[in-house]
């Protein structure tokens, strides 16, 4: 019997530290999982509370480096090595925030492939010139090594090809390639690839920022074709002035929609678009837009050190830019999704009777808190409009400043 329960209580002693090692091992990836890979720090400054066990050598603070780059070891209690995070020492910035609404108008880099299919031919036959050759998402660049950046030229090409071989420079996935096709003849004299195209895109979307020497960030987030559901290349783009017409209401299914007209005539132009980026769009402010900027400069704060709770939004839904009242309900500092950090809820009683919430069109509204801007609407939850997400202002920043 001694034995048996000398048995009984090793095997339990056993569990017990197996236990102990499970939920070890589990508090250790969920820390590792919530330190960034990468993390800021302003020149001068130390990491906030919970991020003074980041060290270089037996080096546990920043406040007198230079501004750059350098990698670091994160250390669990400060002695165990967990992993090596990315510290970029800058300097402290302010940004302008702004909540203005904007007509966005970007032209492809090259002719934007959406989709390819069979056509009949003059014979009544289907056919498919384009199959397995040309892929949906495709950008065509020139045709018989002409370089082309509108789908007039390639359907001009295709017209007057006689149904003879056609060179087709092609950029897939950021490869340079090019493909032999023959166009079909669907009636006498007129001749088609069957493939569907398209070179430029629109859409309405909020002024995220200006920078006091002339940048401005917008969206939040990347502009995407419908069709092929990738981050459009784009080649040059213009910020239209614009006027919100109307709301469309969001509730559970249906996140709703700002309707707005976009008036492109060149005495509307408010800038100029350089860059689309999975972070944004980014480019110049002309001096009108500079102008019509009425908010002051304000300091951006870093995502470690935005915290839960009461926040504002600045957006335009009437005409008018004003600030409205929000939660932010959680921050996620890992690096997996950069315009999904922040989950928001509106809790403005205004807002939520205009709009139920967050709408489309409303990507890139400021977010600010204590002071500072701490980021930009992106997306709406669709079965609840009144919370979305959010990307921090860091993250748009530096996108912007790899573009410039």
């Amino acid at each position: 019997m001694d034995i048996q329960k000398r048995y009984r209580r090793v095997l339990l002693g056993v569990l017990a530290v197996s236990v102990a090692l499970l939920a070890g091992l589990l508090y250790v990836e969920k820390k590792g999982n919530d330190i960034p890979d990468e993390i800021s720090v302003f020149a001068g400054e130390t990491l906030s509370e919970g991020y003074d066990v980041l060290t270089e050598g037996a080096e546990p603070a920043f406040e007198n480096r230079e501004p750059g780059s350098y990698q670091v070891d994160y250390k669990l209690f400060g002695l165990l090595p967990l992993k090596t995070v990315s510290v970029d020492v800058v300097q402290r910035q302010v940004v302008i925030p702004c909540g203005e609404p904007a007509g966005i108008y970007v032209e492809t880099d090259g002719v934007l492939v959406i989709d390819t299919g069979e056509i009949t031919g003059k014979d009544g036959l289907q056919k498919n010139p384009a199959g397995a050759i040309i892929r949906k998402g495709d950008y065509i660049t020139s045709v018989n090594g002409e370089k082309i950046g509108r789908k007039a030229d390639l359907i001009e090409a295709v017209a007057q090809s006689g149904g003879k071989e056609l060179i087709l420079g092609i950029r897939r996935n950021g490869e340079e390639f090019q493909v032999r096709v023959f166009p079909a003849e669907v009636s006498p004299g007129e001749y088609k690839l069957g493939i569907w195209i398209r070179d430029n895109t629109q859409g309405i979307g909020i002024v995220t920022y200006v920078t006091p020497d002339g940048r401005f960030g917008a969206l939040g987030h990347g502009i995407s074709d419908t069709d092929t559901e990738s981050l459009l290349e784009t080649s040059r783009g213009l910020l239209y002035d614009t006027n919100i017409l109307s709301v469309i209401k969001g509730q559970e299914g249906d996140p709703g929609e700002l309707v707005g007209y976009i008036d492109y005539h060149a005495s509307h132009v408010r800038g100029r678009i350089d860059d689309n980026t999975s972070e944004g769009i980014f480019g110049a402010a002309n001096e009108t837009m500079m102008q019509e900027v009425s908010a002051q400069p304000m300091q951006i704060c870093l995502k470690q050190d935005i915290q839960t709770g009461p926040a504002t939004i600045l957006t335009s839904i009437d005409g008018e830019v004003a600030e409205y009242n929000v939660e932010i309900e959680s921050v996620n500092l890992s690096d997996k999704d950069e315009n999904k950090g922040m989950i928001i809820r509106v809790t403005d009683e205004k807002l939520l009777e205009k709009t139920g919430g967050i709408v489309q069109g409303m990507s890139g509204s400021p977010i600010m808190q204590n002071g500072k801007v701490v980021g930009a609407v992106t997306h709406v939850f669709v079965k609840d409009s009144a919370k979305g997400f959010g990307i921090f202002i860091e993250n748009m920043l530096k996108s912007d400043r790899k573009g410039c």
